[in-house]
């Protein structure tokens, strides 16, 4: 991070560029997994939010609201690194699945 991405973030007309990135960037092709992403709210605290619905995330019955950059930036990161894990679990699977079916097939 640069001293100008916080210039950009405190602009009220942020670029798309800055909205994009404090939204968690570019989404994963898998429209299946829940993808989270973080913004900067009017007090200046910062949300992790379900970027379909635009809800807060919950994690373990807390809403992960009025967080510091830093903080969201985590809890965004590492609630779509548990998708990514889901989503490489989900596909190991499939190719078991299928590998089994196969196998019993042939």
């Amino acid at each position: 991070m640069t001293i100008d991405d916080d210039k950009t973030e405190r602009r009220p007309n942020a670029t798309a560029l800055g909205r994009w990135e404090n939204e968690g960037g570019a989404l994963g092709q898998d429209s299946m997994d829940i993808q989270y992403g973080r913004r900067v709210e009017s007090d200046r605290s910062w949300t992790v939010y379900h970027v379909f619905t635009g809800n807060p995330a919950r994690v373990d019955g807390q809403t992960l609201t009025g967080m510091s950059r830093s903080d969201a930036t985590k809890g965004m990161l590492s609630l779509n690194l548990i998708n990514t894990a889901r989503r490489r679990e989900r596909t190991r699977l499939s190719e078991l699945a299928l590998t089994a079916h196969e196998t019993t097939a042939g």
